[in-house]
Formats: structure tokens, C-alpha cells, sequence
């Protein structure tokens, strides 16, 4: 009977050969693209950590208010009804991202996505730190479950949990603003048992992410690196290796054989954070950190040789093809770009200050007052869109023999809220023609805004009225 058969070598950048789990502990390349990574990064985390307390007329700069179902985007409220702004804002974001993939690969991934921005930058150098850089966390490894037990790595755990708190109550600082977030913090979690499982839920992800899932985010959960093979084109900029100068790769005494630039050094496999050799080609593994290019270049200039082995470049341009700048992808994706989002703008810049809704009262349709009088409940819903708070005067169009009741007239309507009054028409028999009667009604902010709105009225027949002696329809 013949056994399994046994792996030869890694199997997957995060897997050995039995099986097990596979740590990745890279060593960082403090080359030029480094910097501009390391500079990019803090710039983001800082943005991130202030954007909640910031205010742009009037309103924080983002909130994501979900119980209400109201988004505010740089001091703009949407609310749900605004389904085509939301539609080209999320279009404009998704084309962008797939044209900034077609010109510069997966620059999102390595510059600005936020699990490598804190990953690379915030919770791999604390770990370096605390465990005595790539070396002494190898050690630990090496023992196993007993090195997670180690003091410096429990140390490492305890700094781990402080920042994950710290990032949950931001994060959720973006959906309740930093006002609520304060009150909940001074209060005990008994008043507040939702929002402090929400806290733990976001506190324990982060925690789990960081500590242990790490760069299988990247390799399994995320699908961007199983789009790029859709994204990508043989013109786009990458993060590559360059076969022909490299190869064939020697090391040591055989280099005085002909060989390539490589020396075969591992240094881009080391410093690699998702366990990858670079010179294997385009794989959906590699975030274009740019890592391998910085160690590469720093072992370029040991050895005497010029920088670039592996550098931003593309396959046909490594190939020695033509580079084509205009290609049908990179025209098509700005056009409909600029579609969104001018779409956007325009329905952004042509959006009334105020929403209004009339809605039929609850109940019968309408009733017949002692007078004889016919009566119809409305309700008025207006939403305050603009940027400060205004009240609404109702109106109704002139009517022979018509009263109009509104308890609140005008109707006091904060920014960003919605508020329903009800309102009462009522109208002699004989304005009814058919058992029916339009009017228009006008509703005005007294700071420019006005809007007339037509609204049908129900009331009996005139036949029907002549049987009728009184009392409800």
C-alpha cells in the first residue's frame, strides 16, 4: 500500500512542509522606498486617529450614523433616499481603484491599505522590539506553544491589547461621533452593554487579526489579490524581478562562472512580508511593498552593482516589448471616471436644502365635519438638508371657503434632521369635482428656499353628498 505522498519544500509562503503554520518574521529594508512607505503610513494613522474630531460646517468630517441612516461625508449629511449620490460616490471610489491598479499595481495594497499600514508599521516594529528583533522572535518560535507563554511575548500581547483597544474606540468613534463615544467611556458598561459588546466584538477582531491571522488577510480573506489577474495588464506597473539581468543566479566561489546580478543572497525573501521570493514571478501574494527592491539595492551596492534588479517596471518592459502608455483600459477607466463622478458633483451641487414629503393622514380618508365641511389629514415630513437650522412655514394655494389647521406652522427642523407635522384641509362639498380636489401646498425656509408640492384631496361625490345627512365617510 503506498503512503502519502510528503511535500517538498514550502508548499505555501505560510505552511511547512508538515503542515503547520509557517511565521512569517520579515526584516525590514530601510531603503528609499521604505521611507516614503514609513512617511505615507504615519500620515494615514494620523488622519485616521483625527478625523472624528474634526468638523467641517458644522458637522464631524465623517459619521456613519447607522441607527439613523444618515452618512456624513465632509460635512455633507445623505440619507437613505439618496440612493443615486451614494450609488456614483461608491462607483467613483471602486473605478478609481481599479485605474490606479491598471497604471501602478497594487499600490493600494502596499501604500495605503490599512492592514499593511498597521501591520508593517505599527504592530511588526513593537514585536521587533519587544522581542528582540527578527532573531529573537525566530527563537521563540522555535519553541513552540511555550514561546507564546515567554514573558517578552506575553509583554508583546498586553502592548498588542492597549492598541487594539485604542483602535476600536476610534473606529467606532466614525458611526456614534466622539461626543457619545466620551459618555460611554465615563459611564459603566451596565448602562451600555450594546455598545461595549460592539467595543469588545472590534477590540477582540483586531486583537486577532494582528496577533495571529497577520499577513493570511492578505493571502486569504482579501480578494484584491485574486482581482489583480483581471486588473492587471502586461503594460501596468509592477514590482518585478528582472530574469534576464539576473539570471542564472550564483553565489560565492561559482560566481567566476558566468552568471547574473543575483547572487542569490535571500535578502528579498527575508525582508518579504507575506513569505514570497520575488524571483518567482507576479504572484498574488505580493503586496508591492517594495521591500525585496530596497534589499536587493542594498545588496547591489555590497557587490558593485547597479541598483534595480528588482524595481517598479512592467512585464512587457522587462520582456523587452514596447511599452504602450495609451491602452484601452487606461482610456476607459478615466472616461468613466470622469462619468461618476461629475455625475456625482452635478447631483451633489443641484440637491435641495430641504426634502419634503406629504403622506396621506392615518385612519379614514377623510371625514364630514358638522358644518358639512370635508376634512383631510396630510402629514407633512421635511427633511433639513442644509447646513443650518431652519423653520418651514406651510402654506396652502388660496380656496374659496378653505381652512387650513397646522398645529406647528412654522415647523422648527434642525440641520441634518427630519421632522412630521400633521396638517388639516378643510374644504366645502362643492370644491370636490368627482370626489376629488387638487391643491398645491408651499413650503419655504425663509432663507431661499421654496417648493410647491401638489397634492390630491379624496371627498365624496356630489350625488353621494345628497343622500349623505351627516356624520363620517
Amino acid at each position: 500500500m503506498s503512503s502519502a505522498p510528503a511535500a517538498v519544500g514550502r508548499v505555501l509562503p505560510t505552511m511547512n512542509e508538515d503542515g503547520s503554520r509557517r511565521w512569517i518574521r520579515p526584516k525590514p529594508a530601510h531603503g528609499k522606498f521604505f521611507v516614503r512607505r514609513q512617511a505615507t503610513a504615519y500620515g494615514l494613522m494620523l488622519v485616521f486617529f483625527l478625523i472624528p474630531y474634526l468638523r467641517m460646517n458644522g458637522k464631524p468630517l465623517v459619521l456613519l450614523n447607522l441607527p439613523r441612516r444618515e452618512f456624513t461625508l465632509f460635512g455633507t449629511t445623505f440619507l437613505p433616499t439618496d440612493t443615486l449620490l451614494l450609488m456614483l460616490l461608491m462607483m467613483t471610489i471602486v473605478i478609481t481603484i481599479f485605474l490606479l491598479t491598471a497604471l501602478f499595481g497594487r499600490v493600494w495594497c502596499g501604500w495605503g491599505c490599512p492592514q499593511t499600514v498597521y501591520m508593517e508599521f505599527l504592530f511588526r516594529p513593537i514585536e521587533r522590539w519587544i522581542e528582540g528583533g527578527r532573531s529573537g522572535s525566530l527563537m521563540l518560535d522555535a519553541r513552540g506553544w511555550r514561546g507564546h507563554l515567554a514573558v517578552r511575548r506575553l509583554a508583546k500581547y498586553a502592548v498588542y491589547g492597549v492598541l487594539a483597544l485604542f483602535l476600536a474606540h476610534t473606529f467606532l468613534a466614525y458611526f456614534v461621533g466622539v461626543e457619545q463615544l466620551a459618555v460611554w467611556v465615563r459611564r459603566s458598561p451596565v448602562e451600555h452593554p450594546t455598545s461595549f459588546a460592539i467595543i469588545a466584538l472590534v477590540s477582540g477582531a483586531i486583537m486577532f487579526d494582528f496577533t495571529y491571522f497577520r499577513e493570511q488577510t492578505c493571502l486569504v480573506a482579501c480578494p484584491y489579490g485574486r482581482w489583480q489577474s483581471a486588473l492587471l495588464d502586461r503594460q501596468s506597473l509592477v514590482v518585478a524581478y528582472d530574469y534576464k539581468r539576473g539570471e542564472p543566479r550564483k553565489k560565492g566561489k561559482l560566481r567566476a562562472e558566468p552568471a547574473g546580478d543575483c547572487i542569490d543572497c535571500g535578502a528579498c525573501v527575508i525582508t518579504c512580508p507575506t513569505g514570497i521570493d520575488i524571483r518567482d514571478g507576479l504572484q498574488m501574494e505580493c503586496i508591492h511593498c517594495t521591500q525585496c527592491a530596497d534589499a536587493c539595492d542594498a545588496i547591489m551596492d555590497k557587490v558593485g552593482k547597479p541598483r534595480g534588479l528588482i524595481r517598479y517596471s512592467s512585464s512587457a518592459a522587462l520582456a523587452g516589448e514596447r511599452v504602450k502608455r495609451l491602452r484601452p483600459r487606461v482610456v476607459l477607466y478615466p472616461a468613466a471616471l470622469t462619468l461618476t463622478l461629475g455625475g456625482f458633483v452635478f447631483a451633489l451641487s443641484t440637491k435641495a436644502p430641504a426634502e419634503v414629503t406629504l403622506l396621506r393622514g392615518m385612519g379614514e380618508p377623510y371625514t364630514i365635519e358638522a358644518d358639512g365641511r370635508v376634512a383631510n389629514q396630510l402629514r407633512v415630513k421635511i427633511a433639513n438638508r442644509s447646513n443650518a437650522d431652519h423653520k418651514y412655514t406651510i402654506e396652502v394655494q388660496p380656496v374659496a371657503g378653505a381652512n387650513v389647521v397646522v398645529p406647528v406652522n412654522p415647523l422648527p427642523v434642525a440641520t441634518g434632521r427630519t421632522e412630521t407635522t400633521p396638517l388639516f384641509i378643510l374644504l366645502p362639498v362643492d370644491a370636490f369635482h368627482e370626489g376629488e380636489r387638487r391643491v398645491a401646498l408651499m413650503i419655504s425656509d425663509g432663507a431661499g428656499y421654496r417648493e410647491t408640492l401638489t397634492y390630491r384631496l379624496v371627498g365624496p361625490e356630489r350625488e353621494e353628498h345628497r343622500d349623505h345627512d351627516g356624520g363620517h365617510r
